[in-house]
């Protein structure tokens, strides 16, 4: 499988662990979907620590802070033409590459776990909300294995 450099606002599959799965014991995420990387950065010489943002098709709701995805995006990325959803009140955290990447195709393609880079206003506004939420609540960042 292909492992791209991981930057920030690279799109990967990821079995993402959400918050409620971890708090009801849970160590793997149940599905895999999109994921958004918000940070990455080298923390020891040659071991990248990745914050990733989970795609949803879910609506926000109950608190949940998301920023919608624009269906241009959405095609460019190669992702379904559903509504979609960068949620910023929760991410997994994992050292890169993980044991949780997918590949995102299926069959003879499935070499590589990323879709693609978010557009840099995006990405900006999707970054800036979630500091801004990171620096106002309680972080809900799950480190992953």
């Amino acid at each position: 499988m292909a492992y791209p450099e991981p930057v920030a606002g690279l799109v990967i599959r990821y079995a993402y662990l959400w918050r409620r799965e971890y708090l009801a014991g849970q160590d793997e995420g149940v599905k895999d979907r999109p994921c958004a990387i918000i940070l990455a950065r080298e923390v020891v010489e040659g071991e990248t620590q990745v914050i990733v943002l989970p795609v949803t098709h879910e609506a926000p709701r109950d608190g949940q802070r998301a920023v919608e995805i624009p269906q241009e995006t959405k095609r460019r990325l190669g992702l379904d033409s559903d509504r979609s959803w960068i949620v910023i009140t929760e991410a997994n955290s994992f050292v890169w590459p993980g044991p949780d990447l997918r590949p995102n195709k299926v069959g003879a393609n499935a070499t590589d776990v990323s879709f693609g880079l978010l557009p840099q206003a995006l990405f900006r506004q999707i970054r800036d909300q979630f500091l801004d939420f990171m620096g106002t609540e309680e972080p809900k960042l799950i480190q992953r294995d």
